[in-house]
């Protein structure tokens, strides 16, 4: 059974707008060398076969090394693979039911942009966690509404599933997220568009270190 309190420390986000079939599973094992936590695989083609052979790839790795595999946007993709869960988007399907089709014991991951109405209402419907961003420049999404540590403050007293912040966030500009309540920062090109994915995974990862030691 899926730890559901394990959505913490750095979450890879491995997009493959960001990487080639070739390189996206030795990609996936620097990242979790690195300290990646929790894995999810980022694919927006219509390459169903394709898409099905690369998460079954990931997620056998990321068992092997006892770390979470999310499926962004695909609830039949999750299913299929197996994935510990599914991260939904505001276009995606409900969390109702993604729910229906995953059964319980998955992880469902929910956007939530800048909105704590939003994460609100998706902890009421059984959100597994929440992803509040962008809280920086993305190159990912650049016309992303902004988020704020303000709004982490906030929704750390309201809430009690796991935050993720996304959104431009580097190993420079992370702490602050952090301290602010954030309990997983997201990455992708911060670390997957780097040229040594495992110090740039490390350097996200030791901010949680960090954290552990601080009084």
């Amino acid at each position: 059974m899926v730890n559901k309190s394990r959505i913490a420390g750095f979450y890879a986000i491995a997009d493959t707008d960001c990487l080639n079939k070739t390189r996206l599973l030795p990609a996936v094992g620097e990242a979790i060398a690195g300290g990646a936590r929790i894995i999810q695989y980022r694919d927006k083609s219509h390459d169903v076969p394709a898409r099905f052979a690369q998460a079954k790839i990931i997620v056998a790795l990321c068992r092997q090394h006892g770390v979470l595999f999310i499926v962004n946007d695909d609830v039949e993709l999750a299913k299929q693979a197996l994935a510990d869960g599914v991260h939904l988007g505001r276009m995606d399907a409900s969390l109702i039911r993604a729910r229906a089709q995953l059964g319980p014991k998955a992880l469902i991951g929910v956007s939530c942009y800048n909105e704590l109405t939003r994460a609100l209402q998706a902890q009421t419907e059984g959100a597994d966690y929440i992803a509040f961003g962008s809280f920086f420049p993305s190159l990912t999404k650049p016309g992303a509404v902004r988020a704020d540590t303000e709004l982490l403050r906030a929704a750390k007293q309201k809430l009690h599933i796991p935050i993720v912040a996304i959104g431009g966030i580097t190993p420079e500009n992370g702490a602050s997220l952090i301290a602010a309540g954030a309990d997983a920062l997201a990455a992708i090109e911060g670390v997957f568009a780097q040229a040594d994915v495992l110090v740039a995974a490390r350097r996200y990862a030791v901010l949680f270190a960090d954290k552990a030691e601080s009084p």
